[in-house]
């Protein structure tokens, strides 16, 4: 549903999304290999204000990711809303700067903004939480005048709009053929209260839920638009937050790909205890899920429960991994590094549960403390908050700083060693994949597909089977798909390793640092973006 209030006016929206610093999670050195893709992941959140806003009101969606928004179009709208991450922070902030030098009313929403408003003074309105009765307040003001105000306003939503109730969010307002993978919401907020975690804070324990047909309408106004992605991931906090509307909603899912021909593949995230769950996980195959991103954070047991994540004890580490991957499901990992419970041997059985476990992808971070999680609360008490860009986190650790950044470059540049990746992905081979469903081959078969996979395949070949320094191992991986027929595979490790192992060397060479929230990213980035003239100062004398 569209916002229900009747407006007066005609106003112009301009709907600008961030671009991300590089990380690990989002494949940026991949893209090149694909022949076109831009960008990582639609942005839910202003997809669905744009969806929201009063029909007669025109929205315009730019992603920084793909191309940064021009002159003209900031000249055009009569306000700019933002919305974004901590890690984009810096690029938030510069977009306001470039609005308000057009003379534009800006808005800023999103799980940043909500978690620290105090961080962006400069923006004329903040939109504190969710989709709701702050929106419809920031409708009815804009309605009213969209002049610059001389000072700061907070919209707070106290009242939130029902999942049930939310539009469609405005596919069709972005190109979907630009991005990696597609995005889909189910359902918001998670039951359990991690210490280092924002969600339950911003979105609740208790998950809000959307229905089933929305689910299929969505996936319809994906696949409408030519070249949308091949495989959409769930943003859900955790796709098993509640586990019967979970599995109430996976029969519908299933059904919409029987008979659409399977044009989908799936991806989401969740707990690890989802092991525990046979009969959401049968379905989860039936529906061609093929990845699941799990928080495992550290292999020490004992140290979950520091981080009040015992739910990750509830069936031992490494059954729980084989059990998801005996439904075909390829894990992905969440791991931090400086936890309280870190000792000098945690780097060592930290590598050996990247050996062990299997898992080709682990994305490996500093621990940092957000705002309005619990973690950020009790390091305040025990004033062990620190804010220092020269270092890679906001973390005073109880071991020496120095130290844990070794044990993260150490990790890193072992996971990510060509040899051990690609022996990951052999594993993968034997343990996962064959136990993924045979999809029709109707459903893959549009042009868009046969385009992106020959594309892709060239790449793959020249790129990384032929200039790279690792085509040794990686033919070695692909040889064993191949013997075993399975030709995706050989896509899939080629591109995420590609990245993967380039990213790592960028990182070990300092370009990168050791956690995706941290201030040292944001000045790194801050630097990328100033203006020649501005660096040039650095080197003049004063």
């Amino acid at each position: 549903m569209r916002c229900s209030l009747a407006v007066t006016t005609v106003r112009r929206i301009l709907c600008v999304f961030p671009a991300y610093t590089p990380s690990f999670g989002t494949f940026s050195h991949a893209y090149p290999l694909m022949g076109g893709v831009k960008a990582f992941m639609p942005p839910q959140g202003l997809l669905l204000i744009a969806a929201y806003m009063p029909d007669s009101w025109e929205c315009r969606f730019i992603d920084e990711n793909i191309r940064r928004a021009t002159p003209d179009e900031f000249a055009w709208a009569d306000a700019v809303f933002v919305s974004g991450m901590h890690i984009q922070a810096p690029q938030i902030r510069d977009i306001n700067a470039r609005a308000h030098a057009a003379g534009k009313v800006t808005v800023l929403g999103g799980p940043s903004v909500s978690g620290s408003p105090e961080q962006y003074p400069d923006f004329d309105y903040l939109h504190l939480g969710e989709i709701g009765d702050a929106t419809d307040q920031l409708v009815e003001i804009l309605d009213r005048d969209v002049s610059i105000p001389a000072s700061q306003h907070r919209l707070e939503t106290r009242e939130r709009l029902a999942l049930s109730d939310f539009p469609a969010p405005a596919y069709e307002a972005a190109p979907l053929k630009r991005y990696l993978i597609g995005s889909l919401q189910f359902s918001s907020g998670c039951p359990y209260r991690c210490e280092f975690c924002d969600i339950p804070q911003l979105y609740g324990r208790q998950p809000r839920l959307k229905t089933p047909e929305q689910m299929c309408a969505e996936l319809d106004a994906i696949i409408a638009q030519p070249g949308h992605p091949a495989v959409v991931y769930f943003v859900d906090d955790n796709f098993i937050g509640n586990r019967k509307a979970t599995k109430d909603m996976l029969p519908h899912l299933v059904a919409w790909q029987k008979a659409n021909d399977y044009p989908l593949q799936f991806a989401c995230e969740a707990t690890l205890n989802m092991a525990k769950q046979p009969d959401i996980l049968a379905l989860m195959r039936e529906a061609n899920f093929m990845t699941v991103f799990v928080g495992i954070e550290t292999p020490e047991e004992d140290a979950l429960a520091g981080i009040d994540k015992k739910h990750n004890a509830a069936v031992p580490m490494y059954e729980a991994i084989e059990t998801l991957n005996s439904y075909g499901l390829e894990v992905t990992s969440g791991i931090i590094l400086g936890l309280d419970s870190d000792t000098e041997q945690s780097e060592d059985k930290l590598i050996d549960f990247i050996d062990r476990s299997g898992i080709p992808v682990l994305t490996i971070n500093l621990l940092q403390a957000l705002p309005k999680t619990p973690l950020w609360d009790r390091l305040t008490r025990e004033g062990r908050l620190v804010h220092d860009a020269a270092l890679e986190s906001n973390v005073l650790f109880k071991r020496p700083h120095d130290d844990v950044v070794a044990s993260w470059r150490k990790a890193i540049a072992h996971a990510y060693t060509p040899d051990k990746i690609f022996d990951r992905f052999r594993h993968q081979v034997e343990t996962t994949y064959p136990h993924r469903i045979k999809t029709p081959t109707k459903g893959k078969l549009t042009r868009t597909n046969l385009r992106r996979g020959l594309i892709l395949g060239f790449n793959i070949v020249l790129r990384v089977g032929i200039l790279s320094d690792y085509r040794r191992p990686f033919w070695q991986a692909a040889g064993h798909a191949l013997r075993r027929g399975q030709i995706e595979a050989v896509f899939n490790m080629g591109f995420v390793a590609h990245h993967l192992i380039r990213f790592t060397r960028e990182a070990l060479r300092g370009e990168h640092n050791a956690s995706f929230y941290a201030a040292k990213a944001e000045q790194r980035e801050a630097e990328r973006n100033r203006p020649w003239w501005q660096a040039a100062r650095r080197f003049l004398p004063t």
